[in-house]
């Protein structure tokens, strides 16, 4: 994408300062697991330790969805008794719109 220079300040300036235009932005992010379906009777048996079965084997990518759109795929990590996501693909954008 080609920047027009609004005079006095470079290409690099300008893309800078229209970039931060976007940081009020929300953005909805969610990481998601796995999914399953259970009827309302066996969520209202769930307790703490209840085990519930997804339908994604372990080890396999999580998606990362934004507004609700995935863009990518990572995995899990613990990094200081925290869990994190890591990102291990990003979607083309063609893929993206098609989803």
């Amino acid at each position: 994408m080609q920047l027009e220079d609004l005079g006095g300040g470079t290409v690099g300036d300008v893309r800078k300062e229209n970039l931060s235009l976007l940081l009020d932005v929300h953005l909805n992010l969610k990481v998601e697991l796995g999914r399953t379906r259970m009827y309302l009777e066996d969520i209202l048996k769930l307790a703490s330790g209840s085990v519930v079965e997804l339908e994604k084997l372990a080890g396999d990518p999580l998606d990362i969805l934004v507004n609700d759109r995935l863009v990518a795929r990572g995995e899990v990590l613990v990094l200081n008794d925290n869990f994190c996501v890591r990102i291990t693909e990003i979607l083309p954008p063609g893929e993206r719109v098609h989803r």
